[in-house]
């Protein structure tokens, strides 16, 4: 096992920390620093903020887990600065995302979680990577990256159309993967962006 580059490793080790810090300060720390929606007390940096918290042990340990599987290769092969950056950009397109989201649907319920960048990973794991066969915990098949990011990309967007308020941000992870999407694109230098810059 290689050692866990370090902007993973921060990124896991700040998640658990405040999760802790929020577990003792409950809705006073969410009040700031959860995502809430625009007309509800959304404040321009829970766009960054919302996605270093967590619903529930179990959203941090998955959230977390994936962060592990698919972070830390892409921060081997992309280095500090890149991964950095396209870990922002997913959390804060998944953010807006689920603001236009809950805008529509006159939510005033607050998000939270670091999926947005998860799915952001995810993404990028499958297109980087999209022959490489890996074992989902759910289903328990092994199959290549590209066939599972498609397969999980397609279950976001059905479950946000058959259950938009479930509780569960299925538009924002959408949002996250197309901000990796868009991320990888201005890298490469290929529509809807010119050239490399």
């Amino acid at each position: 096992m290689p050692p866990m580059p370090p902007i993973t490793q921060a990124l896991m080790l700040i998640n658990v920390g405040l999760f802790c810090v929020q577990f003792l300060l409950g809705f006073l720390f969410e009040r700031f620093f959860a995502l809430w929606p625009w007309g509800h007390g959304f404040l321009p940096w829970q766009v960054v903020t919302y996605g270093f918290l967590h619903g529930s042990m179990f959203h941090l340990f998955f959230n977390m887990l994936g962060l592990w599987m698919f972070g830390a290769e892409l921060e081997r092969v992309w280095g500090t600065k890149r991964f950095v950056q396209f870990w922002f950009a997913s959390i804060i397109t998944a953010g807006f995302t689920q603001l236009a989201v809950a805008a529509l649907l006159g939510s005033g319920a607050p998000t939270v979680g670091a999926s947005g960048g998860l799915f952001g990973l995810l993404l990028a794991f499958g297109m980087m990577f999209p022959n490489r066969i890996i074992m989902p915990l759910f289903p328990p098949i092994p199959m290549k990256a590209k066939i599972f990011v498609a397969v999980f990309g397609g279950l976001e967007l059905v479950l946000g159309f058959m259950d938009p308020r479930s509780g569960v941000a299925h538009f924002a992870h959408l949002g996250g993967m197309i901000g990796g999407f868009l991320m990888i694109q201005y890298w490469r230098g290929r529509p809807p962006f010119g050239s490399r810059r």
